[in-house]
């Protein structure tokens, strides 16, 4: 019988090392702190004091999402300090489609061997996507798990929690007819069909990472890892000012799965695709992958990001306020009697 003592480093997981990632990581979470935030970094609970001041009846929203196989263009490019902003957007535009105003986010993070390094790499893009959200990172969970993972490879998953007041929530419920469709622009891909994204710059076309596509003007992987636009700072600003009657965020399931969820029976929304300008990379991904529009608009979000319901009468004003707040954004359609969407493409 062996009596050589076994340890837990022995076994692959490394305590020492989860110790130090989170010493690297404090700097980056302390900066989404605000007066509300109780608790510190390494308590077992993050505490956070609800301010609901001025609402009658404050309703908590939460929302859960993780990055997906974009994570692996980071795995590709050895880089990690942005697909944490995706995890953040992913899951802080989710809550704002009901109107919620962020409050707290929290990560989960899990990887074969962990490297201190590199998790306060991915911690630091969380962090930056809350402040982007006015969101403060409160907690998390650091996860080392060997033999679960590939060698250099990770997942992350985000968790937030907004509140609105409850007579304020957005449900869709009144949105009429005659209603304006304003489409507040993506950043590009974001965090959404990147299983085929990849089948077809990587396996049908050959490209690396750090192949310079002209016609993108960049290499394939900055493209490819531009991170999700978050829109929380747009929304609040909207919502300050106007009724927004629905909100739509646009991810898998591109047009068709998304904007549906929102519309009352017998309304549709009439989107004509030419009202805005597609980012290259997917006219880049439809030509080479001979792919149809419906597919396209089924899969990804074409270059709108998010979408607003407002009265007619209001749709000058929303897109005022989002050119103010930095957004680039159009009045795409219309809310007309029907069902579902009604696309009209270049097809």
């Amino acid at each position: 019988m062996n009596s050589a003592e076994m340890t837990y480093k022995g076994a692959g997981v490394d305590t020492a090392e989860g110790a130090k990632a989170v010493e690297l990581m404090k700097p980056h979470v302390i900066r989404t702190f605000n007066e509300n935030v109780l608790a510190g970094l390494g308590s077992f609970g993050g505490l956070f004091k609800l301010d609901a001041s001025g609402m009658k009846e404050p309703v908590l929203v939460s929302g859960t999402d993780g990055v997906g196989t974009k994570l692996k263009i980071a795995f590709l490019m050895d880089k990690h300090d942005t697909v944490g902003i995706d995890c953040v957007a992913m899951c802080v535009n989710d809550v704002l489609c009901q109107g919620a105003r962020p409050l707290f986010f929290l990560d989960y993070l899990a990887t074969g061997r962990l490297k201190a390094e590199k998790a306060a790499e991915i911690v630091k893009g969380v962090s930056d996507g809350c402040v982007m959200a006015g969101s403060a990172l409160i907690g998390g969970e650091t996860a080392e798990m060997p033999g679960f993972y590939s060698e250099g490879e990770y997942d992350i998953a985000g968790f937030s929690v907004g509140i609105v007041d409850k007579e304020k929530i957005i449900t869709g419920d009144r949105i009429k007819e005659g209603d304006r469709i304003i489409g507040i622009a993506s950043s590009g891909l974001h965090s959404n069909g990147f299983s085929l994204v990849r089948e077809i710059f990587f396996n049908k076309l050959g490209f690396g990472v750090h192949d310079y596509i002209e016609e993108l003007n960049a290499t394939l992987g900055e493209v490819l890892l531009t991170p999700t636009r978050i829109y929380a700072n747009a929304c609040r600003a909207v919502l300050q000012k106007y009724e927004v009657y629905g909100i739509v965020h646009v991810t898998g399931g591109g047009f068709y799965e998304n904007v549906p969820r929102v519309l009352p029976g017998g309304l549709c929304a009439e989107i004509d695709a030419s009202t805005w300008k597609r980012p290259p990379v997917f006219s880049f991904i439809q030509k080479h992958g001979s792919i149809s529009e419906t597919e396209m608009f089924k899969t990804f979000n074409m270059g709108i990001g998010m979408m607003l319901f407002v009265d007619a009468g209001d749709a000058g004003g929303v897109l005022e306020t989002l050119e103010h707040e930095g957004e680039t954004a159009h009045a795409i359609g219309i809310v007309a009697r029907g069902e579902g969407v009604s696309l009209n493409t270049a097809e």
